[in-house]
């Protein structure tokens, strides 16, 4: 029986050449991995065009006919072949510019066949490149011409058989697989790709083994593997497509789940904790006397949830997650607290020294009179005031340090770090993040936060060792940002409420894409928006920050605004995060378009921190794709940031979505999807889960075929152990 861990290159049709670009390209090594190299789509075959009805809007046709005549054109590199294919009702020409001498050889005038491809009008006639071919015992009967339009066209009549007689192989769904240029280059296309499929099925003549218990098939009526990877690449028929699918979806997500679960049940076995078991007078002093602002029902909520936690005795790992302005930094310091009141030091880690130091500021104004001493450590704190940050750590006289990359750093030792807090948690990655747990003998409690919302699916699979803590609620007093899309031709009416807005005494961002002007796009950039706007507003100071900026510059321009001896800042998106000016009312992004909506999102989230109405205004070109539009509209639409991000899950997916490849999703689904199969994930959740609960120690034979897949999954090349 052929064996599934086989190297590719023994597969018939494939050899030494094929098997390297496969491993190089698609990382398929074996003929199992062939074998979960899944279709992206499906063509329906059953159905035949005539030539007549072809227009260029198609993205696929299949047509019955003859080849009247080949025809060689252009010269030298241009040179290609044609051959001119009829129906009885027209003609199409199919055109090669590669392979000449192999398509002549190959196909013959007046033969049937059977044309699958792409149509195009080139020069006022119809063309399918490259089209796939095959021979065709029967021809259609072309719709009924008089002898004089016969004569006239001169093109033959066939007769018309039934389609079914006409397919080769009786399937009406055939594969489509994804492949690359090297590829092509090479001609190992997507119809290779389904012979070498068809090949591989076709020799295992043997059902292919479970990996789900039978209790698990029977529950949830899937059909077995063997069924499912069969039709799942050459489906007998609509319905069994759709349970190949389920089947496989469902696996692969039970697996993650699977793996995730277990993860965390083992590390909550290994790392106990440190436990916090009281709140003491430093949390009750800033609660009753130095509390900036009433919690949210919202806060409250996320504080004993957290508190719980730390209590417990097991090491927190818990996800916080709120929407711009919702008051996680408070949630955080009050997290703080409780680790000053237990003895405890708490590290907060950020991405960017503007948002580090943000922290630092807010959090030393809150704790105003209170004895806790709040710290900074980055990349530009030097010399001595480093070594004094230092010692102060190690002698346990830093309650609170704030930094970004620079406390994971060897030399950075704590006397007894209890709490880390990891701010914006997408943009660092697992190991940086994991280096904070060495800094004491026992794993500190983790919480990390991001305002960028996410959607559930993608929790629970990005961070589904993570508990969720959401707070869904703003302050009150806060006015919905009013959203506003702006075309660039209505500027001058953008520039009138940019004058008010100032009149009144606000401030006002301005987003631009780029940092200086480029050849190769018509995209807007900081440089020539900031002489412009110090043109048209010239009454006002404006300041420019953009990453080329040297750190000092960058700071001392962005103080400028938040003291507001600005009016106007002109930036990238580097003020995307840490930037906090009430008194800024209006954001406006240029070239809108070219940003996805969780970035316009955080963007937005700059303005509507004060009392007063705030705008954002979205300035794009007028052709816009419809997908853009639509993206621009869910902003108009809507202030909330987790229906944004479960829209934006949708029209991009999650391997798009900003900041998932550093958050840990070091693998790529096969074939689920996060955005549409939310059911399935839960599903495969809730049975992992079960799986767990009843074999805890991985050893019933019952679960003997999960254990082994799992194990095969973990020694393949994905990083399951990145899933964090």
């Amino acid at each position: 029986m052929l064996q599934l861990n086989q190297d590719i290159k023994y597969l018939q049709g494939v050899g030494p050449q094929r098997a390297d670009l496969l491993k190089r390209e698609l990382d398929i090594k074996t003929v199992g991995d062939l074998l979960t190299y899944y279709p992206y789509k499906y063509i329906d075959r059953s159905h035949f065009y005539r030539i007549c009805d072809i227009n260029g809007s198609m993205p696929h046709v299949q047509l019955l006919g003859e080849i009247l005549s080949f025809e060689s054109q252009g010269v030298g590199r241009n040179m290609r072949l044609v051959a001119h294919f009829s129906d009885g009702t027209g003609v199409v020409d199919l055109v090669w510019f590669r392979g000449a001498k192999y398509i002549s050889s190959t196909y013959d005038q007046h033969v049937p066949y059977v044309v699958f491809g792409k149509p195009q009008f080139f020069k006022g006639r119809i063309q399918v490149a490259h089209p796939e071919i095959e021979t065709s015992t029967k021809l259609p009967q072309a719709p009924h011409q008089s002898s004089q339009e016969e004569g006239k066209m001169g093109l033959p009549l066939f007769r018309r058989e039934p389609v079914e007689n006409l397919s080769g192989s009786g399937m009406s769904f055939r594969p489509a697989y994804n492949t690359t240029d090297a590829m092509k280059k090479r001609g190992l296309t997507s119809t290779l790709i389904a012979r070498l499929t068809e090949t591989l099925l076709r020799m295992l003549d043997q059902p292919l083994s479970e990996t789900l218990p039978a209790y698990l098939i029977e529950h949830y009526h899937f059909i077995s593997r063997d069924e499912a990877l069969r039709n799942i690449h050459y489906p007998q028929s609509a319905d069994l497509l759709r349970k190949a699918q389920a089947r496989l979806k469902f696996e692969e997500l039970f697996f993650v789940q699977l793996n995730i679960l277990r993860y965390t049940q083992d590390r909550q076995r290994k790392y106990r904790g440190i436990p916090f078991p009281h709140v003491g007078a430093q949390f009750n002093d800033f609660y009753f006397n130095h509390l900036p602002f009433p919690l949210t029902d919202a806060q409250k909520r996320v504080i004993r949830e957290i508190r719980a936690d730390m209590g417990s005795g097991r090491q927190m790992n818990r996800l916080l997650q709120g929407d711009v302005g919702s008051g996680k930094t408070l949630v955080a310091l009050m997290c703080a607290l409780i680790a000053v009141d237990n003895g405890c030091q708490t590290c907060i880690m950020a991405p960017t020294e503007i948002l580090a130091e943000q922290h630092v500021a807010t959090l030393q104004h809150m704790l105003q009179g209170m004895d806790v001493h709040v710290a900074l450590l980055t990349g530009t704190v030097k010399g001595k005031r480093r070594e004094q940050v230092h010692r102060q750590l190690l002698s346990g006289d830093i309650h609170i340090l704030v930094g970004t990359h620079a406390v994971i750093e060897e030399d950075v030792q704590f006397a007894r770090l209890g709490l880390v807090v990891i701010d914006e948690q997408h943009r660092f990655g697992v190991a940086q993040r994991a280096k904070l747990w060495t800094k004491n003998p026992i794993a500190p409690h983790v919480l990390v936060m991001t305002a960028t919302p996410i959607p559930r699916t993608l929790a629970m699979t990005l961070y589904g060792d993570l508990d969720v803590s959401v707070i869904d609620q703003l302050p009150p007093g806060r006015k919905p940002i009013q959203t506003i899309h702006q075309f660039d031709a209505h500027r001058q009416s953008l520039y009138r409420h940019l004058h008010q807005q100032i009149a009144l005494g606000r401030q006002v961002y301005i987003v631009y894409p780029l940092v200086k002007e480029s050849e190769k796009t018509d995209l807007k950039n900081v440089e020539d928006g900031f002489r412009n706007i110090s043109q048209e507003f010239s009454e006002c100071r404006v300041s420019k920050v953009h990453g080329q900026m040297r750190p000092a510059d960058k700071e001392a321009e962005m103080q400028r605004f938040v003291k507001g001896e600005t009016q106007i800042l002109v930036a990238t998106t580097v003020i995307e995060v840490g930037v906090n000016v009430p008194n800024a009312t209006v954001m406006v992004i240029e070239n809108a378009e070219r940003f996805g909506l969780s970035q316009l999102h955080q963007l937005r989230g700059r303005v509507g921190r004060g009392g007063e109405q705030s705008y954002c205004i979205l300035v794009t070109k007028y052709q816009l794709s419809q997908d853009t539009r639509r993206r621009i509209q869910i902003m108009v639409d809507t202030n909330d940031g987790f229906e944004i991000a479960e829209q934006d899950l949708k029209l991009r997916g999650p391997g798009d979505l900003e900041g998932t490849q550093q958050s840990g999703m070091a693998f790529d689904l096969k074939i689920a999807n996060l955005a549409k199969d939310g059911i399935l994930l839960q599903m495969a959740r809730d049975a992992a889960a079960q799986v767990l609960q009843s074999d805890p120690d991985c050893n019933q034979p019952v679960h003997h075929m999960v254990w082994t897949q799992l194990s095969q999954l973990r020694r393949s090349n994905i990083n399951w152990g990145a899933i964090s």
